[in-house]
This record gives structure tokens, C-alpha cells and sequence, in this order.
């Protein structure tokens, strides 16, 4: 596939690094351009670009920033419709112990909101970055990725993106799911950081195929 990601931190970094292993043609482009330019440097069949131009004629555009940059980042990549847009955030507070929306929304569901012509799929949110990075088992377990959409076309998307790179795919259902998935992530980050366990660790569902 041709995929857009938009950012060039840690998930960013994981999420190239595994997805042009798998042969897809990625562009990479970050508020910080030289920074997108030293990453896309590394890997194979990985390009930098400015943000205006960077979608090109990519069918799917990952932002791998944090929520509040979200919609700004997508918005400065110009018109979106018809692309699978793929939300690996959470809406963290500050301290990164809490969420700032839940219940009656999600941070998938606010970004669909604000591009309705585009495909969300809600993907990546539980997984760290270093366990992105080192690869789909974890002590022996598959990895599993949990992907929420209300596009058939999005969860095909999310579902072959995700097996391509070797991790387990799950579909979590429909898009207003991230109202699930998300505090999964915030507490997968409480483990990680407040009870201070490491980010070498992931959720699963005991069972789940």
C-alpha cells in the first residue's frame, strides 16, 4: 500500500520501520521536516515530503501524533476524503494518568468528526512504541492490535496493515468502540509508567483468535 504517516517521534519511527520491512511505500512527514527527512534516510522505500503534498497518492494516512496535534496535522495535509485515516492516539491529560474525553465520544470519533469525508479507523492505541518497534511477539505471544471503524473498506484496511507487519489483528467493532479501546490505552500507560512495570508489556483478550 501507499501510506502517509504523519509524525516522526517514537510511534511514528515504529510504525515506519515495520511497515516498509513489510514492502509499502510510506511517506513520512512531520511539523519538524528534517526530522521526517532523517527518519525516511533509514529505511527502505520510505520518502520525505512537506505536509501539503505529502498524501499524494497515498490511499491510507496514519497520524502518529498526540490527540491534541491530531487535527491540526491531518487539516495541513489538505483534503482527505476518501482516505482511510488510521488514530493511534489517546487523549491523554498532562500527566498522562487520565483522559480528557470518554463516555459519549472518543478521540477516533472527534477526528471523524472534523473530516467526515475521509475513513476512520481507530488502530495502534494499546501497543507501545518500543513493543511496535521490536516486533509483533511479546514473551512468546503474538501481539494483538484491536482496530475499531465504521467503514468496511477502513477495517479491511486496518485489518491487512496490521497482519502485513506480523502482529494479530482484532476487530473491536464500530468507531464509537474507541470509547473502549482508548481508556484500555490509558491504562495499559498506567501500568507502564504509574505502577512503573515498563513499556515491554501489552493487553490481550485470553481466547481472542
Amino acid at each position: 500500500m501507499n501510506i502517509t504517516i504523519l509524525g516522526a517521534g517514537n510511534m511514528g519511527r515504529g510504525l515506519v520501520k515495520q511497515l516498509s520491512k513489510a514492502g509499502h511505500q510510506i511517506t513520512v512527514t512531520a511539523r519538524d521536516l528534517d526530522k521526517a527527512a532523517r527518519l525516511a534516510s533509514e529505511f527502505a522505500g520510505v520518502t520525505a515530503a512537506p505536509a501539503a503534498t505529502a498524501p499524494g497518492a497515498s490511499n491510507v494516512v496514519i497520524v502518529a501524533t498526540g490527540y491534541a496535534d491530531a487535527v491540526p496535522a491531518l487539516t495541513s495535509l489538505g483534503d482527505l476524503s476518501g482516505k482511510v485515516v488510521l488514530d493511534i492516539s489517546n487523549p491523554l491529560t498532562a500527566d498522562y494518568m487520565g483522559l480528557t474525553i470518554g463516555h459519549s465520544t472518543s478521540a477516533a470519533e472527534e477526528i471523524a468528526a472534523a473530516f467526515p469525508a475521509a475513513q476512520v479507523v481507530k488502530a495502534f492505541n494499546t501497543v507501545f512504541a518500543q513493543v511496535l518497534a521490536d516486533g509483533p511477539e511479546l514473551n512468546g505471544h503474538q501481539v494483538p492490535v484491536y482496530y475499531a471503524a465504521d467503514s468496511e473498506r477502513a477495517r479491511q484496511t486496518a485489518h491487512a496493515l496490521i497482519d502485513s507487519i506480523g502482529f494479530a489483528a482484532v476487530d473491536a467493532g464500530p468507531l464509537k468502540n474507541a470509547r473502549y479501546l482508548e481508556p484500555v490505552g490509558g491504562l495499559n500507560i498506567y501500568f507502564a509508567y504509574g505502577a512503573a512495570r515498563g513499556t515491554s508489556i501489552a493487553p490481550a483478550w485470553i481466547g481472542i483468535e
